[in-house]
């Protein structure tokens, strides 16, 4: 039977939330699956991912392939990393310290795109002002 990772949709009309799931391929979309292993609610800012590591894990250790979807989850929750690095034959305190490096490298970056994210909201802003002020003195 081949398993795989992948999104279970739920939620009401126009407001989705997932389900990450171990399913069956043969299995439709919101259909029978075998574990629930996460949740992923994109439209909170930022998007909501919650994922059990450890059954994360243990599916991709007995083989199971996630979707596209999945695997970007996975790898932003950094537990693609870990499974690379233990594979690797790295011990475990090497392979945290590797993950903590890389959680604070993606905070910073993340902590920089708001930044400058914001920024641009700013100068949109005041490009508006003084568009409006610019109008009504003419």
């Amino acid at each position: 039977m081949a398993v795989k990772l992948r999104l279970k949709r739920m939620g009401k009309k126009k407001q989705p939330i997932y389900k990450v799931v171990a399913a069956d391929a043969r299995s439709p979309r919101d259909g029978k699956f075998i574990e629930a292993i996460g949740l992923y609610n994109p439209k909170t800012e930022p998007a909501t991912i919650e994922i059990k590591e450890s059954r994360a894990m243990y599916w991709l250790n007995v083989g199971a392939q996630p979707t596209v979807t999945v695997k970007n989850l996975l790898s932003g929750q950094g537990i693609i990393l870990r499974r690379e690095l233990l594979k690797k034959g790295l011990k475990e305190e090497e392979v945290a310290a590797k993950l903590e490096e890389w959680k604070k490298l993606t905070e910073a970056n993340l902590a920089a795109k708001l930044k400058k994210k914001a920024d641009k909201k700013k100068s949109k802003k005041a490009l508006a002002k003084e568009k409006s002020q610019g109008a009504t003195e003419a």
